[in-house]
């Protein structure tokens, strides 16, 4: 208990100046509850409202795809620079250090493979075991224009409904439909839908043509998944491209862990998406980074 006999009343009141509240002015989130905010807080850079996610969730329904046979090897050694960490509950207990002390954006869909129906998932992640595990966000499937588009979308309705009661924010990550063309109208389509049922992210692909309308059309920020691996140059000049026009960050596994110098390439992302770095300058920043990155 505070001593009583040394009180001093206060005299400090800043008379005449309002008190203040900086708001969080990340898009889409200025009516959420705080520490919905807060954890968004923690994914998006207050300073730039941006992200540059590492996702290596991918074992999921791939099992040890190339560059994730050995993760306290490959992966372990870029979680100091990513910003935010995207994974399954098992490989976050297994082998994310505790002490690693970045966001996790934990994969809560699943339950099929690579060698059956990819949209028949079920929401795999309890909100209890997400809340156990600390996390920032939790992130589910949605594949609009597949066999189970019903289940799928329901999945990210009950993650929402769970993630509200507790704070947590829900990521839609948005699959692709057999048989839906891989265009601007097919991704507004997904994006808005999974925005529509309360998810407080999206994470979709990037388009050559329109995806400034993909993004303006969602009422919250966009994340570009990273895709297969591209050359160095281009998958810079895709994360600049996508940042100029209207992204809130990339999330990306492929191109970074399967880079020839993984670390310089999650470097050279974050220039590009931070800093505005130009595809170019980032390419030459790699190039350089890389010298001191090979063994």
């Amino acid at each position: 208990m505070a001593d009583l006999d040394d009180h001093k009343e206060g005299k400090d009141f800043g008379l005449g100046t309002p008190q203040r509240n900086v708001p969080f002015t990340l898009k889409g989130c200025g009516a959420l509850d705080w520490g919905m905010q807060s954890r968004l807080a923690r994914i998006f850079n207050p300073k730039s409202n941006r992200t540059v996610m590492l996702a290596f969730d991918h074992g999921y329904f791939q099992g040890p795809t190339t560059g994730l046979e050995r993760i306290d090897l490959s992966l372990a050694p870029l979680f100091g620079e990513t910003d935010v960490l995207m994974c399954t509950r098992g490989i976050l207990r297994s082998v994310v250090p505790p002490a690693t002390n970045k966001p996790v954006v934990l994969r809560a869909s699943g339950g099929n493979s690579m060698l059956t129906e990819l949209s028949h998932e079920c929401v795999a992640v309890t909100i209890e075991d997400a809340l156990r595990l600390n996390v920032s966000a939790v992130a589910a499937q949605v594949y609009i224009g597949s066999e189970y588009e019903h289940q799928s979308i329901g999945n990210v309705i009950k993650l929402v409904d769970a993630g509200s009661r507790y704070g947590i924010p829900v990521l839609a990550v948005t699959g692709v439909g057999k048989e839906m063309t891989r265009d601007a109208r097919y991704f507004s389509l997904a994006s808005r839908i999974a925005a529509e049922m309360g998810a407080q992210f999206v994470k979709t692909y990037f388009v050559e043509q329109g995806f400034e309308k993909v993004t303006a059309s969602c009422p919250v920020p966009i994340v570009i998944a990273g895709g297969k691996k591209l050359p160095e140059q281009e998958a810079l000049e895709m994360c600049f491209r996508a940042i100029d026009q209207g992204a809130s960050g990339v999330d990306m596994g492929r191109n970074i862990f399967q880079s020839s110098a993984p670390l310089a390439m999650l470097k050279a992302v974050k220039r590009v998406v931070h800093d505005n770095m130009s595809a170019h300058e980032a390419y030459q920043f790699w190039l350089e980074e890389k010298q001191g990155e090979q063994p």
